[in-house]
């Protein structure tokens, strides 16, 4: 039973280093192709399905900031200086 214990504290720490890895690569100005968003979602949604069972929330805190990188960014619209959207 140890030794699974080992082998899961090395698995989160491996998640860990590739969610570090994935962020980096998640740069705006790394990711402005379309095949560069595409690889990008699919090592998000392959980390994700990784972290899933994972008891460590550093690894779930990572997949969180993993996820926010696929949303677009949002900015204000406004009209006559009306705000009209965000």
């Amino acid at each position: 039973m140890r030794n699974l214990a080992t082998i899961d504290v090395a698995l989160d720490e491996m998640l860990v280093n590739l969610a570090a890895i994935v962020l980096r690569l998640s740069k705006p100005e790394l990711t402005r192709t379309p095949e560069a968003r595409r690889a990008l979602a699919q090592s998000v949604h392959q980390y994700a399905v990784c972290a899933a069972r994972s008891t460590d929330p550093r690894v779930h805190e990572l997949k969180s900031q993993l996820d926010r990188t696929l949303k677009p960014s949002l900015r204000i619209v406004a009209i006559d200086g009306v705000k009209v959207s965000e």
